[in-house]
C-alpha cells in the first residue's frame, strides 16, 4: 500500500524556503476540524530575516524598468493557472467550501493579478504630471516606489485578499514582506512557490506564517519598513502598529476594495523635478 507523501509548508525568505528559526509550528485544521498542516510560527528573527532580504531587493527591482515588471508580473499569473488545481484544493479544505467556490477565487485571483500587471507600465502617466511653473524651467511629478512594505494580508479570503495587497505593493516597484493569514495560510504558501519558480528577483518578496497579532508590533517598530498594508489585522492590531509607526512616520493604509488605483498609489512617493528651458 503506497503512503502519500505530505507537503512540507516552510517560510520563503531572500528565494529560499526555511523553517522558523524557533523551530516553531502551529496546528491547522480544515473546515471539519481534521487535522491539515503544521505551518511554521513565525519569529522576530524571521520578520528581520525578510525586512533585510527585502531591502536588499529594492534597488534592483526599482531599476527595471516598468514594462519589464509588468511581464514578470505577468509571468507570475501564467504559473499560477497552471496551479489552480492545487490552489483551489487547498481554498476549498481551509475556507470549507465546495472545489467550484474555491476554483473562481483562483480564477478571481489570477484575473486580479493581471490587472495589476498591466499597469506597471501605465501608472507613472496616471499619476504623473507636468505642472506650470512661472519662470524657464520645466517641472514634473513623477511617482516612485517608497521601499520596504509589510503586508498583513486579508483574513477573508485565503488568496483573492493576499493577490490584491501583495501585486498592488509591487506594481510600484516596492519590495514586500507578508504575513499570510493564520487562518488560511497554505495559499500563501504556495504562491511562494509560484514565485521562486518565476522570474520575480528573489528578496523581491517574502512569505512569513505565523499570528498576527505577535508580527505586527515588531513591524510596526522596525525602522527599515517604509509601509504597512494593515487590511488582515484586527482593529486593536492596528492601532498597536500605527503608534509603533508613528515613530519613522511609516506609511500605514487599510483598503476595502481589491482592485483600485488607491492600492497602488499608497505607497509610492511623488518626486518633483526641475529642469531648465534650453534656450
Amino acid at each position: 500500500m503506497r503512503v502519500d507523501v505530505k507537503k512540507t509548508y516552510k517560510l520563503y525568505i531572500g528565494g529560499s524556503f526555511p523553517r522558523s528559526e524557533s523551530g516553531r509550528v502551529y496546528q491547522l485544521n480544515d473546515s471539519k476540524g481534521n487535522f491539515l498542516a503544521n505551518p511554521c510560527q513565525a519569529s522576530r528573527k524571521d520578520f528581520r530575516d525578510a525586512v533585510v532580504s527585502a531591502r536588499g531587493a529594492v534597488a534592483g527591482w526599482n531599476k527595471a524598468t516598468a514594462y519589464n515588471r509588468g511581464q514578470i508580473l505577468y509571468r507570475v499569473a501564467e504559473i499560477m493557472e497552471g496551479r489552480t488545481f492545487q490552489f483551489a484544493e487547498e481554498i476549498s479544505a481551509m475556507e470549507g467550501v465546495n472545489f467550484k467556490e474555491a476554483k473562481a477565487q483562483v480564477e478571481a485571483a489570477i484575473d486580479c493579478w493581471v490587472w495589476y500587471a498591466g499597469w506597471c507600465d501605465k501608472i507613472a502617466s496616471v499619476s504623473g504630471s507636468t505642472n506650470s511653473v512661472a519662470g524657464p524651467y520645466y517641472n514634473f511629478t513623477v511617482p516612485e516606489n517608497l521601499g520596504v512594505v509589510t503586508i498583513f494580508a486579508d483574513q477573508k479570503s485565503s488568496l483573492l485578499g493576499l493577490v490584491a495587497s501583495l501585486a498592488a505593493v509591487l506594481v510600484g516597484g516596492n519590495t514586500a514582506v507578508v504575513i499570510a493569514s493564520e487562518k488560511y495560510p497554505l495559499s500563501a504558501i504556495t504562491l511562494s512557490e509560484v514565485l521562486a519558480t518565476s522570474d520575480v528577483p528573489a528578496g523581491v518578496v517574502n512569505i512569513l506564517t505565523g499570528f498576527s497579532a505577535e508580527l505586527a508590533p515588531w513591524a510596526g517598530a522596525h525602522m527599515d519598513v517604509d509601509g504597512i498594508d494593515v487590511s488582515g489585522l484586527s482593529k486593536k492590531s492596528e492601532e498597536e502598529v500605527r503608534r509603533a509607526g508613528a515613530e519613522n512616520l511609516k506609511r500605514i493604509a487599510r483598503f476595502s476594495q481589491f482592485q483600485s488605483l488607491g492600492r497602488i498609489q499608497a505607497f509610492m512617493e511623488n518626486k518633483t523635478v526641475w529642469h531648465p528651458i534650453g534656450i
